[in-house]
């Protein structure tokens, strides 16, 4: 159990780097910053715990716990519960008052430390109760996301599992520590498993939850008139050429907030802002390329806006299914 447990604590190192590395970008979090936020919090934490018991296992200390693991511990309730809210609930907003999520911290010092362990997965386990309660109420979908569906209830099944054994301590420490360390790993496993083969799965939930949830934003809006206004900011006064363009700005030039935007462009253009964005930029680009054929690739990429070379290559493939360069000597061909 414990040789399992510590293969399953180096993978869960391995991954979590790979994840942060390759998973928290701009293409996958449209609009979803708070959620990208604590995503990257929640899985450094579960490294951390890692860590941790990979120092019990290897050192033989006679406990994992400490103020340093239960201040970790305390933290990954909340982090999952704001990497969750904003795509299965459709609520990407953080304000002062939420900061009350992470108050149970001030517990590790006001109760020895064994009640300090316990008292985290009751907390944990209220965060858990939220998850099955919300995941319930997108059940009227289930057949638009199945595979979404079975990854968060995998990962409902493991944390429940856990934090059972955890408040009713049947087994050793030992066997609790190879056994949690094991959940993480299958965990993040599960998760390997279902971003490899969805890796937008939080836009596809985030998609499903706002029809279950969302109240429109646009109710007082005149639509029609701001994606008028939209068109002409970009194909006229080509904003799209500011390298910093981001939902905020644009929704401060359209007099909208970045909800009211972010719900126009995806239910009137049906794509998220920072893909209308991008395609603008390669629509702009395929002109330049063929009309200024002496240009290099990458003065034409930072001209309509991209902040890099390897940034507009990669947007451009994505959209045409070709490369710059390849577009333009196919078509100064023709």
């Amino acid at each position: 159990m414990q040789n399992l447990a510590i293969l399953l604590s180096g993978f869960s190192l391995f991954y979590v780097l790979v994840f942060i590395l390759t998973h928290f970008f701009d293409e996958f979090y449209d609009d979803q910053k708070i959620s990208r936020l604590f995503g990257i919090l929640l899985m450094l934490c579960l490294a951390l715990l890692q860590l941790f018991h990979l120092n019990y296992f290897f050192n033989y200390s006679e406990t994992v716990i400490s103020p340093l693991y239960l201040s970790v511990l305390y933290i990954i309730a909340p982090s999952f519960y704001f990497y969750a809210r904003p795509v299965l609930k459709a609520e990407d907003n953080f304000k002062l008052i939420h900061l009350l999520h992470f108050a149970p911290l001030v517990l590790i010092i006001l109760v020895n430390q064994t009640h300090a362990f316990t008292l985290a997965f009751i907390i944990g386990s209220g965060y858990l109760l939220w998850l099955l309660k919300t995941i319930y109420a997108l059940r009227t979908h289930k057949k638009s996301f199945t595979h979404e569906l079975l990854l968060l209830i995998m990962v409902f099944i493991v944390a429940i599992g856990v934090s059972v054994i955890a408040l009713t301590m049947p087994f050793s420490e030992n066997i609790f520590y190879s056994l949690y360390a094991s959940a993480i790993g299958f965990a993040l496993i599960v998760v390997a498993l279902v971003v490899s083969y969805k890796p937008k799965i939080n836009q596809e939930v985030e998609k499903i939850a706002k029809q279950t949830y969302a109240v429109s934003t646009l109710t007082a809006v005149s639509v029609d008139e701001k994606i008028a206004e939209l068109e002409k900011l970009m194909l006229k006064e080509k904003l799209y050429q500011q390298s910093n363009l981001d939902l905020l700005t644009m929704a401060t030039e359209l007099d909208l907030s970045s909800h009211q935007l972010s719900e126009l462009v995806n239910s009137k253009l049906n794509r998220s802002f920072s893909r209308y964005l991008r395609e603008q930029r390669v629509d702009a680009s395929k002109i330049l390329l063929i009309e200024q054929p002496s240009a290099s690739v990458l003065s034409i990429g930072l001209e309509v806006g991209f902040s890099s070379q390897s940034n507009f290559y990669e947007a451009f493939k994505e959209i045409t299914q070709t490369t710059p360069g390849k577009f333009r000597k196919d078509h100064l061909k023709l």
